[in-house]
């Protein structure tokens, strides 16, 4: 499936999403959705016949006025790959959906951006810290976090 076959399938699917413009073309195809429909994109992405039934990265990014939560996809048997960018309006409390009945290896990758970003994963099975002792106060890879021990100022 090309770039531009798959993006008008992701475009049927029906939710409301992005494809944000960029200057220099990227390698995967980019799509921008809102937290609360995330869980439902990729869900149709997994289960529709786009086929992304591998996720190979999650991670999280602090902004100054928002958070992301971003998914890496593949197609391990259409050979395609996307990158979803879900954006959490909120840094006080951020929170979204768990994709982890979808992918089981988001069980630790959930988990990592829960301890280091502090963002709550709705119906995760087992949501605790998994680098940092229980303990620990603050989300350490967070823009406004200080750590008044291991001073590090750029």
């Amino acid at each position: 499936m090309s770039r531009d076959e798959l993006q008008h399938k992701i475009n049927s699917f029906g939710i409301e999403i992005s494809f944000p413009e960029t200057e220099i073309p990227t390698q995967f195809l980019t799509i921008e959705v809102a937290s609360k429909n995330t869980h439902q994109l990729i869900s149709k992405l997994k289960n529709s016949d786009t086929h992304f039934d591998y996720m190979f990265c999650q991670t999280g990014i602090d902004f100054p006025l928002h958070m992301e939560v971003l998914y890496h996809l593949r197609s391990t048997t259409l050979n395609h790959e996307v990158v979803v960018k879900a954006k959490i309006e909120t840094r006080e409390t951020p929170s979204i959906d768990s994709v982890y009945d979808l992918y089981k290896t988001a069980e630790y990758h959930e988990r990592e951006i829960f301890d280091l970003f502090g963002v709550q994963f709705s119906n995760h099975p087992d949501l605790r810290r998994i680098l940092l002792d229980d303990d620990w106060e603050g989300y350490p890879l967070r823009k406004d976090y200080t750590d008044e021990v291991n001073i590090v100022e750029l």
